[in-house]
């Protein structure tokens, strides 16, 4: 999303890099290309404006004068304005008052509302939250099978609504119906319109008078750019939402939705879609983001994914074979659908500090088909052959090809990579290989 806003960005901060001090002349000019940089990314011009003029206090003041770096320095301070712009740090949803606590979903119709439900639901519980959703959008029955449909995928009990039941009335039979069922969070995926009008307004205000929400989120698509602004604006004044998810931050919209709501709104941006699935929802970090537009890295999204999906008995066995280099093709496989469900490879390569810069891997897509290529012919082995790769010869290398839909030269192809992984395992072995749990590739 914000990678045209990225490469701006760094192309000025290159620039006063280059300066061996800076002066009041070519720190203008830096922000008069920040400046157009962030108007083009579709950031309120309000917002811009006094964002530029907190950095300009700063970076003409002794703060970078003196500093040995200046340019470096203008780094710093951009990033943590643009840490503050976005509300300085991660607000998290409010699940206080008595069980079972309610969360509005409101927004405009396509936002992605009811998808947001079944994503949060997820994410909840991961927290070891038992939660509990609502279909309170009666004007739309398919909506109200959507959410049933996720309900069923996921598990997770569903509230029986039809379209000729109040949606009032069913957001209050729902809460009593999660407290006799066990459930604490209830997900109310309200009603929305093509636009705000009137009628919407006064049936949220009742519901939210009803049922006393713990939450209101408002969802909003990222792609609508400043209208996003304004509708989470409207809402607010409404209803006093305790904050935004941000749909469709993956997409190619330019992010000025995300850089301008909390400074409009005075309201947190709380999550953000990153993804179709039902596990691409990830809580907001406004320091983390700011790293990623810089082209910084964010390396502690990485660790937590790691952590979501890695089994640590299974590191530590893994840790053994590593230093014993016992690795084999199951163990290959094993890590590769790991590293897998953390997310998309080219996202994950992103997040890594520096990558976003170089040229080679800067519009990189990894072709996730390959790495399904890759479990298949691994799968199409015996148990004995995946343990010990030197006995897949001739005809065995042609039987596995035909087992796993593939080629004898895509064989090849897997066991030279596989060897050169174990030659830079033994290597590292043989340098010392301290606390490493997981392969180098």
């Amino acid at each position: 999303m914000f990678e045209n806003l990225s490469d701006k960005l760094n192309a000025v901060f290159k620039k006063l890099k280059g300066h061996g001090k800076l002066t009041d002349k070519n720190i203008e000019e830096g922000l008069r290309e920040v400046r157009m940089a962030l108007l083009e990314a579709d950031v309120h011009y309000s917002v811009v404006k006094r964002f530029i003029s907190d950095i300009k206090e700063r970076s003409l003041g002794q703060e970078v004068m003196s500093s040995l770096t200046p340019g470096q320095q203008v780094v710093k301070i951009v990033n943590e304005e643009l840490t503050d712009l976005m509300g300085g740090m991660i607000e998290e949803l409010n699940l206080s008052g008595s069980v079972p606590v309610s969360v509005m979903l409101v927004g405009l119709q396509g936002s992605g509302k009811t998808t947001t439900a079944g994503k949060l639901s997820v994410f909840l519980r991961k927290k070891g939250r038992k939660p509990y959703l609502v279909p309170a959008d009666v004007y739309r029955p398919a909506a109200i099978d959507q959410l049933n449909k996720l309900g069923q995928q996921l598990s997770v009990p569903v509230f029986p609504s039809s379209p000729n039941m109040d949606p009032v009335q069913i957001c209050q039979d729902a809460r009593t119906t999660a407290h006799q069922t066990g459930c604490d969070t209830v997900l109310i995926d309200t009603a929305g319109r093509l636009h705000i009008d009137d009628v919407l307004m006064e049936e949220l205000r009742r519901i939210k008078a009803a049922v006393n929400p713990a939450d209101i989120l408002l969802v909003a698509d990222a792609m609508t750019g400043q209208d996003a602004v304004n509708i989470a604006k409207s809402f607010n004044d409404t209803l006093d939402i305790g904050g935004v998810v941000l749909t469709k931050m993956d997409g190619d919209a330019r992010g000025g939705a995300a850089l301008s709501i909390r400074s409009i709104t005075d309201k947190p941006i709380k999550f953000i879609g990153v993804g179709e699935k039902l596990s691409d929802l990830e809580a907001f970090h406004p320091d983390r983001m700011s790293s990623r537009i810089l082209g910084m890295g964010d390396v502690l999204t990485i660790i937590e994914k790691a952590q979501a999906v890695v089994d640590e008995k299974k590191a530590a066995e893994l840790e053994k074979k590593l230093r014993k280099n016992a690795f084999t093709l199951e163990d290959f496989r094993d890590q590769m659908m790991q590293v897998r469900k953390m997310g998309s490879m080219s996202e994950l390569i992103k997040m890594i500090p520096g990558m976003g810069k170089i040229k080679q891997l800067k519009n990189m897509e990894v072709d996730e088909k390959e790495l399904v290529k890759i479990e298949a012919i691994i799968n199409s082995m015996t148990p004995q052959e995946r343990r010990h790769h030197t006995l897949i010869k001739g005809s065995r290398r042609k039987r596995i090809a035909k087992g796993s839909g593939t080629s004898v030269q895509d064989i090849n192809k897997l066991l030279k990579n596989y060897t050169q992984v174990m030659k830079m395992i033994k290597k590292l072995n043989q340098g010392g290989m301290r606390g490493m749990g997981m392969p180098p590739f």
